[in-house]
């Protein structure tokens, strides 16, 4: 039989020493995160004066940024003009970048993961490519300036010997471009997040049962066919994160397309989704459109969670949803014949 204060210890639970722990973090994201989401929503449906002098207009601020304004209003005309035009960019520079992304760090991931591959110094290759992903976004963005700017006197430009008048060569204007300041976008963007993709990719891959492996090399097989027929389908799980975190961070992409522009005037041509909420917020200094700002935010969450929920859709395990459907229906069907008044035979 247990003592008195055998039954007393068994019965202290340390849950709430849990809660405390986590307190911290609910406290700052219910105030950091959770309230300006709330405010969002709430600015959203309102008009677009001070934040002091605010009017409920219900879907009009929604309605003049997706749907075609009448011919006379200029104003809703730009509007919606605009947000589509940089929705557009977003789309473009997100595939364009995304593609390249995953297909060189999953290479890579299979490479440096791979026991057959002998190379010295790789972990050296895993730092030296991971470390762009720590750079500041301002940085880059100086540095590509500096590099591919339309000025003369950029990198690309002076080696060109623009910056002599006496061979008169016109400078490159990448920058201006509309597919040029994409492109350099795009490939700003891998190289700043490839090798974080990498490192995620090399962990679920060395997640993977090595006797796999083992077991595929004494059959005979390939690297070809062990990555297509073992790494590649087991790294679903990642590879979805993978695409659902590329996607959000895509679709939020600012400051790259903010910041690489020449004087004070957003470039349009690489201008995203992100950067309309940052103008619309600030269009009127005196009176800034919270409304159109807000707005364009849900606009941009709204889409972000359709094809979060798309994605996990299209990846569903079948057969593991087959199996719950089966045994929520044989509880079902015990709990009729309970009912009933016990099972037949």
């Amino acid at each position: 039989m247990a003592t008195t204060a055998q039954s007393r210890i068994k019965s202290v639970s340390y849950a709430k020493y849990g809660y405390i722990f986590i307190l911290p973090f609910f406290i700052v994201y219910s105030i950091f995160s959770l309230w300006p989401l709330i405010q969002t929503f709430i600015l959203a449906f309102h008009s677009n004066g001070a934040r002091t002098d605010l009017d409920f207009v219900g879907l009009e601020n929604f309605k003049t940024i997706l749907a075609t304004p009448a011919e006379n209003d200029f104003k809703a005309m730009g509007i919606h003009e605009t947000f589509w035009r940089y929705m557009k960019n977003t789309v473009i520079i997100w595939v364009g970048n995304f593609i390249p992304q995953i297909a060189l760090s999953l290479l890579l991931a299979v490479w440096f993961t791979d026991l057959r591959v002998k190379m010295p110094g790789k972990g050296f290759f895993k730092v030296v490519m991971y470390m762009p992903n720590i750079i500041t976004a301002a940085s880059v963005a100086g540095l590509f300036l500096s590099l591919f700017g339309d000025s003369s006197y950029s990198v690309i430009n002076m080696l060109r010997g623009c910056s002599d008048p006496a061979k008169n060569v016109e400078p490159l204007k990448i920058i201006s471009s509309v597919w040029g300041a994409r492109i350099l976008v795009m490939f700003i963007q891998v190289w700043m997040w490839f090798g974080n993709t990498m490192i995620m990719l090399m962990s679920g891959i060395q997640g993977i049962n090595e006797s796999l492996f083992e077991a595929a090399e004494i059959d005979g097989a390939n690297s070809r066919q062990t990555f297509w027929k073992i790494t590649f389908p087991l790294l679903k799980t990642i590879m979805v994160y993978t695409l659902l975190t590329s996607m959000i961070g895509g679709l939020q992409m600012f400051d790259i397309p903010f910041m690489l522009h020449t004087g004070n005037v957003i470039n349009e041509n690489i201008a995203t989704v992100a950067v309309f909420v940052y103008q619309m917020f600030h269009a009127n200094f005196a009176k800034p459109s919270f409304g159109y700002s807000a707005a364009a935010s849900v606009i941009l969450f709204i889409i972000t969670s359709i094809l979060g929920a798309l994605v996990f859709w299209v990846q569903r395990d079948k057969d593991a949803m087959e199996k719950a459907k089966k045994r929520r229906q044989a509880i079902k069907e015990a709990k009729r014949r309970a009912k009933g008044g016990g099972f037949t035979i």
